[in-house]
């Protein structure tokens, strides 16, 4: 009896051990690349052919004496005004990062002027896709 409990336990182990694991990993989005938060940069040509899900991070380097990082709603995003934010990211040290922590649309801006020349950026945040289904077992 032992014997086979033993035989059963390594199977299962065996089992769990081979089985794919899905990877589920937060993403930390740099917002412009190397070209940070700034004026004069597409933000909407940057989100392009990214998937933003539960969990990703928004990580934002600008100058702190000239910029902040406000969520506003969609009609005051779509006229760059800033007098009463959803909610401001800006913690005062030039590197913020904005949780993507709720399915919805965000809709960021500089509220310190720069959304006038481009400094908004619109992402809509998803679930995370299921995992992918694994390989039958061939015996």
């Amino acid at each position: 009896m032992a014997r086979f409990t033993g035989l059963i336990a390594a199977a299962v182990l065996a089992f769990l051990v081979a089985a794919p694991v899905p990877e589920v990993t937060a993403k930390k989005y740099l917002v412009g690349d190397k070209k940070f938060w700034n004026p004069d940069i597409n933000y909407d040509t940057w989100v392009q052919g990214k998937h933003f899900y539960l969990g990703d991070w928004l990580y934002f380097v600008y100058y702190r004496d000239q910029h902040n990082i406000l969520e506003v709603n969609k009609t005051d995003y779509e006229r760059c005004i800033s007098d009463h934010p959803i909610r401001n990211y800006t913690r005062g040290a030039g590197r913020d990062i904005v949780p993507l922590n709720v399915t919805k649309q965000y809709y960021l801006l500089d509220g310190r002027g720069g959304c006038f020349k481009g400094m908004k950026l619109t992402v809509t945040v998803e679930k995370l896709p299921p995992p992918p289904k694994s390989a039958p077992v061939k015996h």
